[in-house]
């Protein structure tokens, strides 16, 4: 595809529901050229035939990635375009591979990105002669300073892995099988003594790409027995949605110590990938009604584990990155230390068994055996994933047989919405993690394991907070099957002023506080940048932090800074030069969380000309503008990988709404309009009152006359505790 020319095309599939609610698809053959996406039955003879269908692009729309769905008995990487003004003009499209998938998502954000620098030229396209399906765009878009997009994502992107100033994680403390192993670094005080259940990690590098490797991984049949020496019998319970399963694992018997009995496993599995084709899978143990112990085995805990699959080498190779931090449940305390780091490392030569599949698979690519293994291995993946498919029903009800025939001439009109997929019910919640573990207390015996109580539950959205899990003290089972985020609060605290819930500590000694993070912890665009795509660290911040709250709620809560008797509204009152800028974080559910942070300057707008204009301009500019650095400075590996060290401009990847008044910018930034967000979230949650959690807000620099960036805000919460959030008033 050309950067100028914005071309793709290719096969896709075109996600529809029928009057059951069903979904089903039809593969239609796409184009995307000149900020219009075509559709035709077939590969289109010429550039002058018209197509079934067409949608234009513009730079309102949106496109999701809704993760692996199944559809029909086959498995594809679903992506949605949605018109920011009008969630329900929707178009759901489908791809054989994640890589496919992406790339498709790529180009269609690249023409939003053209859309609204070629708005004049667009007009004269022959767009309205078309057969539309078109996904209106509002013209609250088209103002005179609407999106700047002077920078490409392709070809500007940046190289860096992290974005924060770090110290390393893992120290390595021996090598086997071609395999480094590594352990978490702890602090000076543990002397190098070994957790009761440590977390390591083995790093190899395989020679096959990063989607081969992540299908592998994936795969729960049996062709998972040809490198997976642990592995027994695996299948999914339930899915939850494209990116988030929960899944089943029995492991075999032969490769653990001869007095231990089976164990088996219970997990969370979210997946992702990141833009330069990295592909990061994370596990934890949770609790499932449907699936209790099975006679004969003990159920391990697997606190937190995963594989991150770089490419490498003109991604021809992969570094694989395999860690492990499994609670195996021994009865015996005086087994616990040695026995678990002895099991963990044998468990984690599985990358060096895959490694080798590989190196076998690339040796004999001819060979007709591995060509019917992995069609026989695809086939059963499919078959498996049906068994948890989902069906859906239209959100509006609407009648949509006719749209079972596409020959039928139709209205524009009639093509404005396709409907999404609902979310799946949710019956899990986590495992808790308690900071000192003791068998007695939990009530764990020996090696027959735990008991699992009864359950009464009842079903209920994922969008409704089913994604959101937590720790819990008493592993306790809500109603609806999960435990929601209130079952902690314990405390019903009513909010007094807004910016005043969450207190200050700049010692960073209490729980439940704030601080202000050291600005070099973070690296932003130097002056050179677009010269050398080099980043420096960040000398200061343009305002303050001044207050923070941390609050709760059973709707959805905007415009914090515009209510009265909180900070914003006292300064201005007072009539003076302060400026505020704030950040709510909003984490919806049946108790909608806000985690909202504020700035302020008291020097005039006009000596910060970028932020003058991202504060003066329409939500389309700032979308493309406003950026997030994210830091999980203390906490579990699994939580810090979902998260990352990477720079993400927030408005491409969330919803956000902005409220602005006399003295105040508000950016409500909804954390549940995106699935790959939810699965995040739902980790970040869960491990809330044990994470330390830095971040950065900036807005990004795209030409030379904006460089080099700066920084006007950071902030650091420190182990946040649900129970400690205020109610606010009704």
């Amino acid at each position: 595809m050309g950067k100028d020319s914005c071309r793709m095309e290719g096969w896709l599939y075109l996600i529809r529901s029928n009057r059951f609610g069903l979904q089903y698809s039809r593969k239609r053959y796409f184009v995307l050229h000149d900020l219009l996406l075509k559709n035709y039955k077939s590969n289109p003879v010429s550039n002058n035939q018209d197509p079934v269908r067409s949608a234009v692009i513009d730079s309102c729309i949106r496109v999701t990635d809704n993760g692996r769905e199944s559809i029909q008995r086959k498995v594809v990487f679903i992506f949605t375009l949605y018109n920011a003004s009008n969630h329900n003009d929707q178009l759901k499209l489908g791809a054989n591979s994640p890589e496919e998938a992406a790339r498709w998502i790529h180009a269609l954000q690249e023409a939003a990105l053209m859309a609204d620098m070629n708005k004049r030229s667009a007009a004269d396209c022959p767009m309205r002669d078309s057969q539309s399906l078109r996904l209106n765009c509002s013209n609250k878009s088209h103002h005179l300073n609407s999106i700047d997009w002077t920078f490409c994502s392709s070809s500007v992107a940046d190289g860096t892995t992290s974005d924060v100033v770090a110290p390393a994680s893992w120290t390595i403390f021996g090598c086997q099988n071609g395999l480094r192993l590594f352990k978490e670094a702890k602090d000076k005080e543990s002397h190098g003594k070994w957790d009761d259940h440590p977390a390591i990690m083995a790093v190899g590098v395989v020679d096959g790409t990063s989607e081969a490797i992540f299908q592998t991984l994936m795969s729960l049949g049996p062709s998972r027995s040809e490198w997976d020496f642990c592995h027994y019998k695996g299948s999914v319970i339930e899915h939850l949605d494209g990116h988030t399963d929960i899944v089943h694992k029995l492991l075999r018997r032969d490769w653990l110590p001869w007095s231990m009995k089976k164990r088996d496993l219970l997990l969370r599995r979210y997946w992702r990938r990141e833009d330069d084709g990295t592909y990061v899978i994370l596990y934890h143990s949770v609790f499932h009604q449907k699936c209790p112990c099975q006679k004969g085995y003990v159920r391990a805990c697997l606190k937190s584990g995963g594989y991150v699959i770089s490419p490498v080498n003109q991604r021809k190779q992969s570094v694989v990155k395999h860690m492990l931090a499994i609670d195996w449940r021994f009865w015996k305390s005086y087994l616990r230390t040695s026995s678990s780091r002895y099991i963990t490392i044998h468990m984690l030569g599985r990358l060096a068994a895959l490694r080798e599949l590989f190196i076998a698979k690339l040796g004999d690519c001819s060979s007709s055996y591995f060509l019917e293994e992995k069609v026989r291995d695809k086939r059963l993946h499919q078959i498996e994933e049906v068994k948890v498919e989902i069906q859906t029903r239209p959100e509006n009800g609407k009648n949509m047989a006719d749209m079972e025939d596409e020959e039928v001439p139709k209205a524009p009109s009639e093509h404005s919405s396709l409907i999404g997929l609902n979310d799946a019910s949710d019956e899990f919640f986590d495992v808790s993690e308690p900071l000192d573990y003791d068998e007695s207390e939990n009530g764990w015996p020996d090696d027959i394991g735990p008991e699992m109580h009864s359950q009464d539950t009842r079903h209920a959205r994922l969008s409704s907070a089913a994604g959101f899990v937590k720790k819990l003290h008493d592993l306790a089972v809500h109603k609806r099957g999960y435990v929601d985020l209130h079952e902690m609060a314990k405390e019903d605290t009513l909010l007094r002023h807004y910016g005043s819930t969450l207190p200050k500590d700049p010692t960073f000694n209490f729980p439940c506080s704030w601080a202000q993070t050291d600005p070099s912890t973070f690296l932003i665009r130097g002056e050179t940048y677009l010269e050398d795509s080099k980043k420096i660290k960040a000398k200061g911040t343009l305002m303050q932090m001044v207050a923070a709250d941390w609050l709760k709620s059973d709707k959805r809560e905007d415009d914090l800074g515009g209510r009265p008797g909180g900070i914003v509204q006292k300064y201005a009152a007072k009539g003076g030069p302060e400026f505020f800028f704030i950040v709510n974080i909003q984490v919806p559910g049946s108790t909608t969380y806000n985690i909202v942070l504020y700035y302020m300057m008291d020097t005039p707008l006009e000596n910060a000309p970028l932020l003058e204009s991202f504060v003066k301009g329409d939500d389309a500019y700032r979308n493309s503008r406003f950026k997030l650095i994210p830091y999980i400075s203390k906490g579990p590996w699994i939580v810090k990988q979902s998260v990352g060290k990477k720079a993400c401009l927030v408005g491409q990847a969330l919803e956000i709404n902005y409220f602005w008044g006399k003295n105040y910018l508000e950016l409500d930034i909804d954390v549940g309009s995106s699935t790959v967000a939810r699965g995040v979230v739902s980790l970040v949650v869960g491990y809330l009152s044990n994470l330390v959690i830095e971040m950065a807000f900036l807005v990004q620099a795209n030409t030379p006359e904006e460089l080099p960036e700066y920084l006007f805000g950071t902030c650091r919460l420190n182990h946040l505790d649900v129970s400690k959030a205020v109610q606010v008033k009704p």
